[in-house]
């Protein structure tokens, strides 16, 4: 359990909290309406790749897995989500990195 987070299943999908999977029911209903479409769960994007230092040492890529992503039908927006009731110091990291790298998606945090 993270920061007391509880994991809870909807629809055979699994989420790290109850928030996360108010959200993604509420994403549902959104989709079902029209008013997004392409609804994903976790979908991830790589914010640096693997590479070897001079040592020859193997480092694994840095990723960056959102909670949810969609298109706003409306405005056209390809929209990267994440429910977030703490901010860990490394998710902002992350964030920071995902923005400047995709300026051509739309961030939204929603507060859990």
């Amino acid at each position: 359990m993270k920061y007391g987070n509880r994991k809870t299943t909807v629809d055979g999908v699994t989420f790290d909290s109850l928030a996360e999977s108010r959200r993604y029911q509420e994403l549902q209903i959104m989709q079902r309406a029209g008013l997004i479409s392409h609804l994903t769960c976790q979908p991830e994007w790589e914010l640096i790749p693997a590479y070897k230092r001079k040592d020859g040492t193997k480092v694994r890529a840095t990723k960056y897995r959102a909670d949810f992503s969609y298109t706003d039908c409306v405005t056209k927006e390809f929209i990267v989500e994440d429910v977030k009731g703490k901010a860990t110091e490394v998710y902002k990291i992350k964030r920071k990195l995902f923005e400047y790298m995709f300026t051509d998606m739309t961030f939204v945090e929603v507060k859990a």
